[in-house]
């Protein structure tokens, strides 16, 4: 079991527990699942852009990306429905504590003038979204052998019902948020 994971089931679930004044232990909230997407740029031109944007999000999230297809036709972009344009990986269990902690560990002080994240992203149901404009800042990617730089959005699914409580969350996990 991931260390994180531990620590949420033995300290950091009964402090939100009191913290929040939750009478339930099911209603605690907890993460969900972590969904990373990577629209891949020129993917209609050249398909080996695609492959190049899987092999790097394979790299980050040590799970294969499944193809995302266009919903509709965009004539300005040239794009048709159902042509592949992007990828997306979506994890559980194990290996999204690990992401989470490697996130918040390696990845985030990585950034450049990094001051804390925003907590402007949260929707209403507490889920937290964060964009990277470039991959490189993870550990696995070497900046030297890739030749096109590719943005990512990564979104954490908590289980809580509000802003305040996916809030309470993810700071007990360790996100880093700004002050003021």
């Amino acid at each position: 079991m991931n260390r994180l994971r531990e620590k949420y089931i033995k300290e950091i679930g009964g402090q939100l527990k009191e913290g929040l004044g939750v009478k339930n232990s099911m209603a605690v909230p907890r993460l969900s699942k972590i969904v990373v997407n990577m629209g891949v740029k020129d993917a209609i031109a050249d398909k080996k852009n695609l492959e190049r944007g899987s092999e790097v999000l394979g790299l980050i999230t040590g799970q294969k990306p499944k193809v995302t297809k266009a919903k509709k036709s965009i004539a300005s972009f040239k794009l048709r429905e159902g042509e592949p344009i992007g990828l997306t990986v979506t994890l559980r269990g194990d290996r999204m504590y690990s992401f989470f902690e490697k996130l918040v560990s390696i990845v985030l002080p990585r950034i450049r003038d990094f001051r804390g994240v925003s907590e402007k992203s949260f929707d209403k149901n507490g889920n937290y979204t964060l964009g990277f404009p470039e991959d490189t800042v993870f550990p696995e990617i070497e900046a030297g052998k890739i030749d096109k730089i590719q943005g990512l959005e990564l979104t954490v699914v908590t289980t809580a019902r509000s802003e305040k409580e996916g809030y309470a969350l993810l700071k007990a996990l360790g996100m880093p948020f700004r002050k003021g």
